[in-house]
């Protein structure tokens, strides 16, 4: 068995108890999978980091409910913990608790150890535990991990207000242990360099303040055959670019183009040439805002990349990917930097955050989507275009609202959107891109 990791409320602290117990676990030399409910890029990227193992998205809204089961059961190893999002109950807006936690844990079957901010509480602890544990009675409880302990006696108070209750955990208040953030959220991993030291301060925390002895039945994995896909034999090069500027990938949508034949090139627009002999481009999001002088600065890089996709070359970008083939990045400080200039926009970063789940509706075909084709997907994002395009990829609107955008810019082989994409359950569209790739090869070399 696994357990989900639940907060009561964002901010409880989810995220540093995951990676202590992530920490701790690879400190005994053990192979822990990780998965993060959500749409989440980055507290993956620390996942990943301590583990080793790539972190798996378990998200209903952008796959589906079987998906996500599927997804668990061929992923799980022998000890696996799933990290949850925002409160245990909150879900898609207006939808109730669909995609929250809850969600999760009971389409899993996995029992839940809550996280409670014990700040400026003692025995109203007990209600807000009782609150959570009663309120739906499917769910399972492991236990609670109390975060930001004041003192020995605030722990006296919280453990009589808490008698029938397991507590599995005890974190006092923590200085030492801060992941710094921004805009966006978490700074993530590949800007971090005290990232190591870290990750110890964490270990050493998930090795003292949890009860091991009680934990470790859970954590263990009952052993499942996994069901093997088979990969194709390698057709095509399609270029990934990878760095501290673009980093937000979900690990499906790789391992679906390697299983439809891709072979992944992975670069960097920071430091890189552009790549020889590749058949595709995928740029995914990142912080391209935040390296605009940099990537400016790979004249050579960005010519060549333009060049390829006049020559039409297979091209699929988001968010951060569609800010990097615009002819400007103007960043916070108001300065402009050239970029990549494949679509005609220059895009401004603002105070305001574009952010949540949209329903996408194809308004023209590309190497990713066909025309009147219909997505969900995620957007996350500070800029916007100062041109909208004349020929818009797609009409989005919310989950729970009628309100109606325009996004994105295509070309018969570029598809550049804000919009983020998780294809797990849309597997026509890694095994579209790659065609569109095989057949720029072959064009290409007759």
């Amino acid at each position: 068995m696994a357990f989900v990791i639940a907060g009561e409320r964002s901010g409880a602290g989810k995220t540093t108890v995951t990676l202590a117990l992530l920490a701790a676990l690879r400190r005994r030399n053990l192979t822990v999978r990780s998965f993060k409910v959500g749409p989440d890029y980055i507290d993956p990227m620390f996942h990943r980091h301590v583990t080793g193992q790539a972190c798996y998205n378990l998200d209903p809204v952008l796959t589906s409910e079987a998906y996500v089961q599927q997804c668990f059961a061929q992923r799980a190893s022998e000890y696996s913990i799933v990290e949850g999002v925002m409160g245990l109950f909150d879900g898609a807006a207006g939808h109730k608790d669909f995609a929250s936690t809850a969600h999760i844990a009971r389409l899993l079957d996995l029992p839940i150890l809550l996280v409670v901010d014990c700040r400026s509480l003692s025995y109203s602890v007990a209600a807000i535990v009782h609150g959570y544990r009663s309120l739906d009675p499917r769910l399972k409880f492991a236990g609670v991990v109390l975060n930001r302990v004041g003192s020995d006696r605030h722990l006296e108070l919280l453990k009589s207000a808490l008698i029938d209750v397991p507590i599995l955990g005890v974190l006092r208040r923590q200085d030492a242990i801060e992941i710094p953030d921004r805009h966006l959220g978490l700074v993530p991993t590949d800007e971090l360099p005290g990232l190591t030291e870290l990750i110890d301060r964490l270990a050493e925390l998930g090795e003292s303040c949890f009860d091991w002895d009680a934990l470790m039945p859970y954590l263990k994995t009952a052993t499942t055959p996994k069901v093997s896909v088979p990969e194709s034999s390698r057709s095509v090069k399609i270029a990934i670019a990878r760095d501290a500027a673009f980093n937000f990938y979900y690990q499906d949508n790789l391992d679906l183009l390697r299983q439809a034949g891709a072979e992944l090139i992975e670069w960097s627009p920071l430091r890189d040439t552009f790549p020889n002999d590749v058949d595709g481009l995928y740029f995914g999001g990142g912080f391209p805002e935040m390296f605009a002088e940099t990537l400016s600065e790979n004249h050579a890089t960005r010519h060549a990349i333009r060049a390829a996709i006049q020559s039409g070359m297979p091209t699929y970008a988001e968010c951060g990917g569609l800010m990097y083939l615009s002819e400007k990045i103007i960043d916070f400080s108001e300065q402009a930097f050239s970029m990549v200039g494949a679509i005609p926009t220059t895009t401004v970063m603002r105070s305001r955050l574009t952010l949540g789940y949209r329903k996408a509706t194809a308004l023209q075909t590309t190497p990713i989507v066909k025309k009147d084709e219909t997505l969900h997907g995620h957007e996350f994002h500070r800029s916007s275009p100062t041109t909208e395009s004349e020929k818009p990829l797609f009409e989005l609107t919310g989950l729970s609202r009628s309100s109606m955008q325009y996004d994105g810019w295509q070309t018969p082989k570029l598809h550049a959107s804000y919009l983020h994409l998780h294809w797990g359950a849309t597997s026509q569209i890694p095994q579209r891109f790659v065609r569109y790739c095989t057949k720029f090869r072959s064009d290409r070399y007759p």
